[in-house]
């Protein structure tokens, strides 16, 4: 199946407006999670890899500190920002962390 194009400025500002705490970086957009504690933390991050398996899309996720997550989404295969990468940090806001 192919990949949805790469997104404009336009279009990826108002994704951005959709996606609370979400921020862009160059090509990619990234969140900081904190959760209570390390198996808080790890259970999230087994969360987004069920959810980014069923969507076959892969972010790049820090587990740092000794609570907190970073996920950093981007469509490697198109260069930047595709609506793969805002459908799942959607999917990533609604997990309860």
């Amino acid at each position: 199946m192919p990949r949805p194009p790469k997104l404009n400025d336009n279009a990826i500002a108002q994704h951005l407006a959709a996606i609370p705490d979400w921020e862009r970086r160059e090509q990619t957009i990234v969140r900081e999670f904190k959760g209570a504690n390390f198996v808080a933390a790890l259970g999230f991050v087994n969360a987004v890899g069920i959810l980014s398996e069923v969507a076959d899309h892969h972010p790049d996720i820090l587990i740092h500190g000794w609570n907190k997550v970073r996920i950093t989404l981007s469509t490697h295969d198109q260069g930047g920002l595709t609506e793969l990468d805002f459908a799942l940090a959607k999917k990533i806001n609604d997990l309860k962390f």
